[in-house]
């Protein structure tokens, strides 16, 4: 199968998801092309079998380049084996509220963009203390108290189940 990836990354965990992805899918046999959203301009997903889309939740939304290329393409995301990661924080946790968010976040970026995945797939991302400038900083270190009070303040804690992620991609695929 020939396969496109196509993601927007902030603090790059969304990316790290993405390559990761793409050598679980190779190494599985599959064709794996892998670009940024801002770079995906003239790939077209009609040139794919099937496609995995993913962002991470930032402020209730995701990155505007996927946004973009998701409602630029629905018409033929539409009509492929189609996969949306979306990445966030929250995914980690086991609130039935924020849960619920995430399926709301995903619902109205597929209702905006025009497009509806096959299948959504919330995956838990990481604490990127490094990458955060000094406000974020401070909003990340309350966030991370409220979250995992087992963590050093300030240390970069990653929360994405790479085994649960490879069953997704597997079972995905087919």
């Amino acid at each position: 199968m020939k396969i496109l990836i196509v993601y927007a990354t902030t603090e790059g965990q969304t990316g790290k998801v993405c390559a990761f992805a793409f050598r679980h899918l190779v190494d599985a046999g599959e064709n794996v092309a892998m670009l940024t959203a801002e770079s995906a301009g003239d790939v077209s997903p009609a040139d794919f079998d099937a496609v995995v889309l993913a962002a991470s939740v930032h402020m209730g939304k995701y990155q505007p380049s996927l946004i973009k290329f998701a409602s630029t393409h629905a018409a033929t995301l539409n009509a492929k084996k189609t996969l949306f990661l979306s990445v966030s924080l929250a995914a980690a946790g086991t609130d039935p509220e924020e849960l619920a968010d995430l399926d709301r976040i995903a619902n109205a970026f597929s209702a905006g963009t025009g497009w509806t995945p096959s299948r959504v797939a919330h995956v838990a991302g990481a604490f990127k203390f490094e990458e955060y400038d000094f406000f974020r900083y401070w909003a990340m270190r309350w966030i991370e108290g409220k979250k995992d009070s087992d963590v050093k303040p300030g240390t970069d804690r990653e929360y994405t189940d790479w085994e649960g992620l490879k069953a997704l991609l597997d079972d995905w695929r087919g």
